[in-house]
C-alpha cells in the first residue's frame, strides 16, 4: 500500500532527512586514506543520537531476519550496497558509498553519497559524476502525473549511454514511518509505464551503477552486495516528495559540499 503524506508529515520527513545530510557532512570531514569505515560509523551514530534521533539501519533485519550491525552502510569499490563497516583502512584511490538513515519523531530519512578517497582514477571519477547526474535526472521525473517508469528510464538511459551497468536486483523505495514502503523505485524502466506518481508520495531514488557488468552477487553475510566482475560501483540517493509540477528534495548534499568544496571527486 502506498501512503500519501500530508504537509505536516512531509515537514517531519524533511527534518529527518536534513539530519541525514548533516550526518553525511560529518562523515565527509573524516574520509581520507587510513581511516576505517568503523570509525565513520561510530562518529555518525554518535552524531545521530546527539541530535535526538535513532540510526535506522542499526538492527534493521534483512529477508532472513539477520540484523544489520551498524549505523551506516559503507560500500567500498566493487561493493555496490549494504557494505558492513570494518577495521580495514581506506586506501588512496578507493571510493566508498556511505548510506545513512535516521528515525526522527516517527519518520525516516535516507540518503547516500559515494566519496572519493584521495585521488581516484579518471574512469572512476567519471562513473561517480554520471551516476550523480542520473540521480537528478530521475528526480526531475518525480512529479505528480508521471510514472515510475519515467524515473527509471531517465536514470537508465543516461547511465547506459556512457556504457555503464544499471543494477536491477536492488532499487529505490517508498519511505515514511517505515524505512521501506511501497512502491519500489527501479533505476530502469519504460517511459509512461508503472505506478502513477501522486502528490504526497515520498520516495527514495538511488541509482546503483557499475563501471562494468551490471550483474551482482550477495556475500554469505546476507548483506554485502558486490559486482560480479569486481569493477567499481557508485551509489547516490535522495529522498524526495512528489508534488504537482515539481519534486522537493527532502535530503541534502549541501553539508557534504561545504566540506569538499570544489574537490568533490
Amino acid at each position: 500500500m502506498i501512503f500519501l503524506k500530508t504537509e505536516e508529515e512531509i515537514a517531519l520527513m524533511r527534518a529527518a532527512n536534513q539530519l541525514v545530510g548533516k550526518t553525511l557532512g560529518e562523515v565527509a570531514k573524516l574520509i581520507k586514506p587510513g581511516v576505517t569505515t568503523n570509525e565513520l560509523t561510530r562518529v555518525a551514530e554518535e552524531f545521530i543520537r546527539d541530535n535526538g534521533a535513532e540510526p535506522t539501519f542499526k538492527g534493521y533485519p534483512n529477508q532472513d531476519d539477520v540484523p544489520f550491525p551498524a549505523a551506516l552502510c559503507t560500500s567500498v569499490n566493487e561493493m555496490v550496497v549494504h557494505g558492513i563497516p570494518n577495521d580495514e583502512p581506506l586506501k588512496e584511490g578507493d571510493i566508498v558509498s556511505v548510506d545513512c538513515g535516521t528515525l526522527l519523531n516517527g519518520y525516516n530519512g535516507d540518503s547516500a553519497y559515494t566519496f572519493a578517497v584521495g585521488e581516484i582514477a579518471p574512469e572512476v571519477r567519471e562513473l561517480l559524476k554520471v551516476t550523480k547526474e542520473s540521480l537528478y535526472l530521475g528526480i526531475e521525473q518525480a512529479v505528480a502525473g508521471k510514472r515510475l517508469g519515467d524515473i527509471g528510464f531517465a536514470v537508465q538511459s543516461h547511465c547506459e549511454s556512457h556504457g555503464y551497468g544499471v543494477v536491477r536486483e536492488f532499487v529505490g523505495h517508498g519511505i515514511g514511518r517505515e524505512m521501506h514502503e511501497d512502491p519500489c523505485v527501479p533505476n530502469y524502466g519504460r517511459r509512461g509505464y508503472g505506478t502513477q506518481l501522486k502528490k504526497g508520495m515520498c520516495i527514495a531514488i538511488e541509482p546503483m551503477i557499475t563501471l562494468g557488468d551490471r550483474r551482482v552477487y550477495m556475500e554469505s553475510d546476507g548483506w554485502s552486495v558486490r559486482t560480479r566482475d569486481h569493477k567499481p560501483a557508485a551509489h547516490f540517493e535522495h529522498t524526495v516528495a512528489v508534488y504537482n509540477g515539481k519534486a522537493e528534495i527532502l535530503s541534502t548534499f549541501d553539508y557534504i559540499a561545504e566540506v569538499l568544496g570544489d574537490k568533490e571527486f
